[in-house]
């Protein structure tokens, strides 16, 4: 048994809680498993599992050996004695031991584990720290893939724009920049977690501001009709930091779903059009009707005639001066109708 100073251990615990987000109990879990490697790395043998308990209330520390019961050994291996007991050994220490049971070997305390523990649990103690703060982060914004968070912008490179997000760092790809889009430091956006990886040195998470998500995500905020099941929307189309179409539908009949989407005075569309600087945001009423639902995407063209041939092939016809309309500058109006359809 080992004693520690249990006020003094418990307030460095809670430091590091802190300063690392985690949780108290965590971080005595973690100091549990340093200490049972600080053990075995002073005093054990290769191959050897250490567990620790620290009583929280007295400040004492108890070490036992983990030892799985096996039928018999099939080889004279050093290793595996560490790790296994015969069931004829492990039945003079439990009766009731049978195969397949794990037994903790009571280890004996060491009277200057306390100067070596200071030193080698520290250590250890850190480095789980870290790897579990990773994993914790981790798991947070694994939870939060396909969801939007604010970001401010740390620094840019040619290849990728780095923010801090909080508690995370997060990249924004070259390929998912806003065409136009300023990233000077110090400035917040509003950013689509695309995924989450890890590597070596924690997660990876990687940010959007073109995926076509985004939209429906600051949309989602801004119009409570959407969260509510009232409207959905079906379809977005996107050329981002230029232009986009958003098919929408009312599942309920009292509903306006461009005038819900819009907003009073066009409050709630210029709330999203200003978040992805100046956008422009075209809001269309979703129609199961084939030829409906083409004629509503080329808006604001007002569009005669929607024919679709065997092929699956739609032409529209307009008026020669809604024609430019229907086109849109350098086709991208056209463009878009087609992406959203």
């Amino acid at each position: 048994m080992f004693q520690i100073d249990l006020k003094s251990f418990t307030s460095a615990m809670a430091h590091i809680a802190e300063k690392h987000h985690l949780e108290l109990e965590q971080v005595f879990s973690i100091a549990e498993e340093s200490l049972a490697a600080a053990y075995k790395k002073e005093y054990g043998q290769p191959g050897m599992e250490v567990k620790a308990e620290l009583d929280t209330k007295t400040g004492k520390v108890r070490f036992w050996q983990i030892r799985e019961v096996i039928d018999h050994q099939e080889e004279d291996d050093y290793f595996r004695a560490q790790q296994f007991m015969e069931l004829k050994e492990a039945q003079e220490i439990n009766p009731k031991a049978k195969i397949g049971d794990v037994l903790l070997i009571p280890l004996p305390p060491k009277a200057d584990f306390g100067r070596i523990a200071t030193q080698t649990a520290k250590q250890v103690l850190l480095q789980k720290v870290k790897e579990k703060q990773r994993e914790v982060i981790y798991q947070k914004y694994k939870e939060k893939e396909g969801e939007v968070v604010s970001g401010i912008v740390q620094r840019a490179e040619s290849s990728a724009i780095f923010f801090d997000i909080g508690d995370a760092v997060g990249i924004l790809p070259a390929e998912e920049k806003m065409e136009g889009e300023s990233y000077t430091s110090g400035r917040r956006f509003q950013l689509y977690i695309l995924g989450v990886e890890k590597n070596s040195r924690g997660p990876v998470i990687f940010l959007s501001r073109a995926y076509p998500k985004l939209i429906s995500r600051l949309f989602e905020s801004e119009v409570p009709e959407l969260t509510e099941g009232q409207l959905t929307i079906k379809s977005i189309a996107r050329e981002p930091g230029s232009h986009c179409k958003v098919a929408v539908v009312s599942n309920d009949s009292e509903v306006d779903p461009i005038g819900a989407m819009v907003g009073q005075r066009g409050s709630r569309i210029l709330t999203v059009t200003n978040e992805l600087n100046g956008e422009k945001i075209d809001i269309i009423k979703w129609a199961g009707n084939s030829q409906e639902y083409i004629a509503n995407a080329l808006a604001p063209a007002k569009v005669v005639e929607v024919k679709i041939d065997d092929q699956n092939t739609a032409a529209a016809f307009v008026d020669p001066d809604q024609l430019s309309l229907a086109i849109g500058r350098r086709g991208q109006n056209v463009r878009l109708a087609a992406k959203l359809t």
